[in-house]
């Protein structure tokens, strides 16, 4: 589930100035870790899917999210998107699903930038919310082929 408009990771620094500044990048190198982190898991027939909520018009960083999101879905990956406005009710967090049974929030500082760090809980009751956002949000999001057109 992401939430945000922007990120500040950065490892994406490098590549989204080069976004910002129409140069040429090599994304494929530089999304190879992810990418084959994706493909494998998917070969074993592990699912890995977001959701990204998203406001219109797109800030900067989704518009380059939306260029390096093909490699996502190349890898396996089942990317959808949902404008904010159509939503409803989202969390304030980021956060990703794992097998249902835990939930890893991403965290960040004051600025929203990425610390690097997650905090991880098995609590039946957040894991329910947070499966219950993504299904309610998943049914109303368009795939990424569909969105990106």
């Amino acid at each position: 589930m992401e939430v945000r408009d922007a990120y500040g990771v950065p490892d994406e620094d490098e590549a989204f100035r080069a976004f910002i500044n129409d140069e040429p990048y090599d994304y494929r190198t530089w999304f190879h870790d992810w990418y084959t982190f994706v493909a494998d898991l998917t070969a074993r027939g592990v699912s890995v899917s977001r959701v990204r909520v998203i406001s219109v018009p797109h800030s900067v960083y989704q518009r380059w999210s939306l260029v390096i999101a093909a490699l996502n879905v190349e890898a396996g990956e089942d990317v959808r998107y949902i404008p904010r406005h159509l939503a409803g009710e989202v969390p304030a967090d980021d956060y990703w699903l794992l097998d249902n049974e835990a939930v890893a929030f991403n965290l960040s500082d004051k600025n929203g930038r990425g610390i690097g760090k997650s905090a991880v809980t098995t609590d039946p009751v957040i894991v329910g919310q947070c499966l219950r956002i993504k299904e309610r949000l998943w049914g109303m999001s368009a795939p990424y082929a569909e969105y990106a057109q």
